[in-house]
């Protein structure tokens, strides 16, 4: 299901929206989402520590049994990667490590069941991380974890089949025993995070309207970059960038993609530019309905236009100030799912 900006204003006191509040093609649920069961603890070996002083002793001679040291064995970190809120847990166990030159050679050819993503990771016989397969390194377990729900919909009961398939192929080249969770449940649980995810996904637009002349591309480029917005990856798309490394940008503004790929892009004209904001992407600590409000208007007034919602409406002080109180709401219900808006585990589910 779709909502404009225009009906969230209606929600919040019947005000005019600004932009556009896509809860993609979410679809709204009762209830969270069910944890997986955590993977199996690895089985121990160790045997008991001899006492400080005494590497050498022996228990009574009529067990004829000889203590050994315990070797120490790293401490396991949980994996930055894969997690039971949202992901379908597959636990690979095996009777000794591994390399991790054996384990990049039975990879699956895909990482993908379907549209949803899937990871393995080993767990670090050295460092006790979980990580994936490199080689030089040797591992002392496997999971495998399948993501349930993105914004093109929950897991279904095929992908989730070739989720096992290629699992399962992989465990056999390790030579391991893989345990993997039951597919009705995986399927219901994918479900219910799929209809949580679609009344707490927000996306918001709206658009800048020449009132006079129209822009150029370059001219769009030239205006933006006083305001710190770069070149993004596809054509006639601009970013403000985050300060955080690798984290998605805080903001997007796009033109036609059309003129941009032009030949002379110059010689053509652009009369409307769409700033959006992807919520769930980024932490309300950096306070980016703030940022995207200034935005705006800082650019509105560079480049002499009017700031709409997505029907033309323009937009006043009011229709920003019953937004942030509607953004407010949601970014506590995200975090009381620990699903913090920002935080790795959204920005996977929201993507």
């Amino acid at each position: 299901m779709s909502l404009t900006l225009t009906e969230l204003l209606a929600i919040a006191g019947g005000l005019v929206l600004a932009g556009v509040l896509a809860h993609g093609a979410w679809a709204a649920r009762k209830a969270g989402p069910k944890r997986a069961v955590p993977p199996m603890e690895e089985p121990s070996f160790d045997t008991p520590p001899v006492v400080p002083g005494d590497a050498a002793a022996v228990v009574e001679p009529d067990s004829m049994d000889v203590t050994l040291p315990a070797v120490a064995r790293p401490q396991r970190r949980p994996s930055a990667r894969i997690d039971a809120l949202i992901d379908a847990i597959a636990t690979i166990t095996i009777e000794q490590p591994v390399t991790g030159e054996l384990a990049l050679q039975h990879q699956p050819g895909s990482r993908r069941a379907g549209t949803k993503p899937l990871q393995i990771e080993g767990l670090n016989a050295e460092t006790g991380d979980w990580e994936l397969p490199a080689p030089g390194q040797r591992y002392g377990e496997f999971q495998a974890g399948l993501k349930m729900a993105s914004r093109s919909g929950p897991l279904n009961e095929i992908e989730y089949s070739e989720f096992v398939q290629k699992i399962q192929a992989f465990a056999d080249g390790v030579s391991g025993f893989v345990q993997f969770p039951d597919m009705l449940d995986v399927v219901a649980r994918a479900r219910e995070l799929d209809q949580f995810a679609a009344s707490h996904d927000a996306q918001l637009a709206l658009l800048l309207r020449a009132r006079g002349a129209a822009w150029t591309p370059g001219f769009v480029h030239q205006s933006a970059s006083r305001h710190g917005f770069v070149a993004g990856s596809l054509p006639g798309r601009l970013v403000l960038p985050s300060g955080e490394d690798g984290a998605p940008p805080l903001l997007t503004l796009q033109f036609d993609a059309q003129a941009a790929l032009a030949e002379d892009p110059e010689a053509l004209s652009l009369r409307e530019l769409t700033l959006a904001l992807d919520v769930p992407q980024t932490p309300q600590e950096a306070e980016p309905f703030a940022l995207w409000q200034e935005s705006a208007r800082a650019l509105a007034r560079d480049l002499e236009a009017e700031v709409c919602d997505d029907r033309g409406q323009v937009l006043g002080l009011h229709a920003f100030a019953a937004i942030d109180v509607e953004l407010k709401r949601l970014y506590e219900a995200l975090a009381a799912r620990d699903l913090a808006a920002g935080s790795p585990v959204a920005r996977r589910l929201f993507s």
